[in-house]
Formats: structure tokens, C-alpha cells, sequence
């Protein structure tokens, strides 16, 4: 089954827990998938792969439908950065075993290797890739005063704290759901709504006043935001987004970027 340009295939699904704050994290690799290195140039034709062992100095553990996963991609391809990407094969429990331990010994995609440096958790990531590559691509960490950055720290909480817990699980009822055999239930689906509305209330007042969350750049406090909102508005819940102006105008803003449209595109090969 397919989704806002996702391709999905019916593989049988690991065990899952609903009561996680982020079960898209739970999201499978597809067998044919292979080990590509991305040259991150901007031309959709210069962009090559290999299945071969490269010399990319960014290694990407993760598969690209998993949100987790997606955010760091975002972030890459923000920087222009040329990385590796390698599959984790989730349904073979290859992301509970040796080696992918000792990148995560926490179990969960994404983990990112830079050299000699190892990450995980996808947020940190984003973070160490705008800091660490701050000359290159976008800056994705508006410079400014510290209270400018100060301003950024509070909606990267929000998005963590706030809004993708809420998010995530709707995705999750009203997509995966149903991927896995499982039935959708729709008053837990109303009773999530009911609470990203509220959250969706409060960008609304922020957005009224600054032309991003954080401030009138384009920071990972609104990339962050990308992943949950990719699948949501592939299902109902798009009406919560679209019925609020500011909001309205931020998600088109964001999802209309190149680089998500990159992140994106991966969920096809």
C-alpha cells in the first residue's frame, strides 16, 4: 500500500508496542533495499549510488520510512553533505544484534558514524550535523543572539515534548495499523486529535508572528516537525493542519523544500 509517494510493502511486522511515544520508529526495511552513497549535489541527475563499499566519511544506519531516520536524511541533504546510507534490516531483528549494537546499544534507528565520532538519536544528530557543518548548506541553527537561540531550544522541546508524541501515534493508528493486521481505533484517534489541535492552536499564535517557529529562519525546530507531518497529511488528519492559516501556509513551506523532497523521494527506491 502506498501513501504520499511512500511505497510500502506487506512484510511481516516485529513486535510492536502501541504505548511507544514514537512507533513509527518501528517501521521495516525492504529486502531489496541496498547500500547507496549519496553525492548531495543539488541536480537529480548528479546524484549517484553504489552497492559497493564507498569511502563516504557519513554512514546513515537507518531506513528511509522510519520518521527517526527521515529527520536526519533532512538534515543531510539541508547541508549538501555526501553520506552512506545502510539499510538496517529491522525484520530480521538485525537492529537488536551485533554489530548495530554497538552504534545503538538502545536498539533503535537511526545511528550516524562521521569518522571516528558514533550517534544515536535522531535529534542529536540533527543538532551535531547543523553545528558541525555550520559553513555548509543551510544553517538550519538561525544565527543570532543567545536569546535567538534560546527562542530555538524552546520549540526544538515542543516538537520533541509536545507535538510528535501526539503525532506519531495518530500516524500510527490511522497508517500502521492497518499495515500490521491491527485495527484502527477511532476513539483513541479522536482523543489524539483532541490534543494536537490544542498544539496546533499554539503555532498558530507563534506563527502569527514570526515566519518559522523559531524565528524567521528555516531551523531544525521546523524540519523536526517534517516527518510526523509527512504522514499525517496523507490521511483525515490533514484537516487539523489546513484549517489553520498560519499553519497551513508554515506545513507548505517546508514540505515544498528540495531537500525533503529528497528524503522523500529515497522512500521509493
Amino acid at each position: 500500500m502506498g501513501m504520499g509517494g511512500l511505497v510500502l510493502l506487506p512484510l511481516a511486522p516485529p513486535p510492536i508496542n502501541p504505548h511507544s511515544s514514537s512507533p513509527l520508529g518501528l517501521l521495516l526495511s525492504p529486502p531489496t533495499f541496498k547500500s547507496f552513497k549519496f553525492n548531495n549535489l543539488r541536480s537529480k541527475s548528479s546524484q549517484s549510488r553504489t552497492t559497493s563499499i564507498t569511502m563516504a566519511s557519513i554512514k546513515v544506519h537507518g531506513v528511509p520510512m522510519s520518521t527517526a531516520t527521515m529527520r536526519v536524511l533532512a538534515a543531510l541533504y539541508e547541508k549538501d553533505l555526501d553520506f552512506e546510507l545502510i539499510p538496517v534490516d529491522m525484520r530480521a531483528g538485525a537492529h537488536k544484534q551485533e554489530p548495530f549494537l554497538s552504534l545503538n546499544p538502545f536498539g533503535q534507528i537511526p545511528a550516524l558514524q562521521d569518522g571516528d565520532l558514533t550517534l544515536f538519536e535522531s535529534r542529536a544528530i540533527t543538532e551535531y550535523i547543523a553545528e558541525e557543518y555550520s559553513e555548509k548548506g543551510e544553517k538550519l541553527l538561525c544565527p543570532g543572539c543567545k536569546k535567538v537561540k534560546a527562542t530555538t531550544n524552546v520549540w526544538l522541546q515542543v516538537e520533541g515534548q509536545q507535538f510528535d508524541p501526539i503525532a506519531s501515534k495518530i500516524a500510527f493508528e490511522r497508517i500502521f495499523k492497518g499495515m500490521f493486521g491491527m485495527t484502527t481505533d477511532p476513539a483513541a484517534v479522536e482523543e489524539l486529535e483532541g490534543k494536537l489541535v490544542k498544539v496546533l492552536d499554539i503555532y498558530e499564535a507563534r506563527l502569527a508572528k514570526s515566519d518559522f517557529l523559531a524565528c524567521d529562519c528555516f531551523t531544525l525546530a521546523d524540519l523536526h516537525h517534517l516527518p510526523a507531518i509527512h504522514y499525517l497529511m496523507g490521511t483525515d488528519s490533514k484537516k487539523l493542519f489546513e484549517s489553520r492559516a498560519k499553519v497551513c501556509d508554515w506545513v507548505k513551506k517546508i514540505t515544498a523544500r528540495p531537500a525533503w523532497a529528497k528524503v522523500v523521494a529515497l522512500q521509493k527506491q
